[in-house]
């Protein structure tokens, strides 16, 4: 029996993009609003673009979601990917539009690309290299190439070890975070063409 991956639906993703992505790499696709169908999901994506503050809003705004979440990543195991600012959410908080509270699921706090060259731009956007930290080369998910970006905040980790890879736009900026059975990736897989299709079949292959 295929597997079900839950794509979730709180107002604030690219959505009909990473369906269409999840499907051509293979993934059976439920896009949800509905906490029950997260819970009994095999895996679940968590997309998001806009702002740190509105997509948490968001989230929290559909009742029992991130309880249902929390319950199947956190204490199911399920494999969880969470996309741009589906990424950021796994932090502890967001500093966009004031404070607001992520999930704590991966601890660090999301900022403002601050770089210190005036030259170079904000937002981060277009293709950018995806380097894999030493620690995180043989990780499942994450290899080494080329993808889409487009944000002005940027995760800061707090455990070095956390970060499956790093970009470089004016200065090191996280690409993607690991930690047990969740993942984030700061780059649009959808957006990635061929390396972004790659990282979602290996999402969908990969067995924390």
């Amino acid at each position: 029996m295929a597997e079900v991956v839950a794509l979730v639906d709180y107002g604030a993703g690219n959505l009909h993009s990473v369906h269409n992505a999840l499907k051509a790499a293979g993934a059976d696709v439920t896009v949800t609003a509905d906490p029950y169908v997260v819970r009994a999901a095999d895996r679940i994506v968590l997309p998001g673009v806009g702002s740190f503050k509105a997509c948490a809003e968001g989230l929290r705004a559909i009742p029992h979601m991130v309880e249902a979440m929390t319950e199947r990543v956190m204490v199911g195991g399920a494999p969880f990917l969470g996309i741009c600012v589906g990424m950021q959410l796994l932090a502890d908080r967001g500093l966009e539009h004031g404070e607001t509270p992520g999930l704590g699921w991966v601890p660090g706090e999301v900022r403002l690309i601050a770089p210190s060259d005036p030259a170079i731009k904000v937002p981060h956007m277009g293709w950018n290299d995806v380097a894999a930290m030493p620690h995180a080369r043989d990780h499942a998910v994450i290899e080494e190439g080329e993808a889409y970006f487009l944000h002005s905040y940027h995760f800061a980790a707090t455990d070095p070890h956390h970060v499956a890879a790093m970009t470089d736009h004016g200065e090191g900026l996280v690409a993607a975070v690991a930690q047990g059975n969740i993942i984030g990736v700061q780059f649009h897989p959808e957006k990635s063409q061929a390396y972004g299709l790659a990282t979602l079949r290996r999402f969908l292959e990969w067995y924390p």
